[in-house]
């Protein structure tokens, strides 16, 4: 081999070694790049992780707080109509003792057993006043498919309007705001 092929050969094999130098300092820069990327990478899941946690967070403590208020709604309605099944049990009885009462009493014994059943009425309507429970005596009013229940009704006479109230066959009661039991009603046509 001549000098020249030799110079040659040398020259190549420098390329090609710096040729390699540049292909691994490239690839050195590319991986140093990706490690940069990985590490911010992590970064920004982890942010992402807290921005979803986060809002998790708000919702949970929203949904908490809703939880809370009807609970404190339900707790109020418990104690504002805690006696509406004892009230509602005992009208019956009521409406027995008014029916006595209805009753002319012709000698003092039953005069005197109608006061003591009087005094027992008005008692028994104290403590339910006492707990809220109002009686729907609803004469001369407009009819009010809230408060009274029809049964019957009759034509109207002069002064009467249309759909007022004549007759009452049943008390009704309400308790606080809502209806323990309409009133029972004949209503002017």
């Amino acid at each position: 081999m001549s000098d020249q092929e030799k110079d040659f050969e040398r020259e190549e094999e420098k390329e090609k070694v710096s040729n390699e130098e540049v292909d691994e300092q490239t690839e050195t820069n590319e991986e140093n790049i990706e490690k940069e990327e990985s590490q911010a990478d992590p970064v920004a899941e982890l942010e992402d992780k807290i921005a979803q946690k986060d809002d998790q967070i708000l919702r949970l403590s929203a949904e908490i707080k809703n939880i809370q208020r009807r609970n404190a709604n339900e707790r109020q309605d418990a104690a504002k109509y805690r006696s509406q099944n004892l009230a509602q049990a005992i009208l019956p009885s009521l409406d027995n003792l008014e029916r006595a009462l209805a009753i002319e009493a012709d000698d003092e014994a039953s005069n005197n057993l109608k006061k003591g059943v009087e005094m027992v009425h008005q008692s028994l309507l104290q403590a339910l006043k006492a707990e809220g429970v109002e009686v729907i005596d609803p004469v001369g009013e407009a009819f009010d498919p809230n408060f009274h229940q029809s049964v019957s009704s009759v034509p109207a006479e002069e002064g009467q309007e249309a759909e007022e109230i004549v007759e009452v066959y049943q008390k009704g009661y309400v308790l606080k705001d809502r209806v323990l039991r309409p009133a029972m009603v004949i209503i002017a046509q």
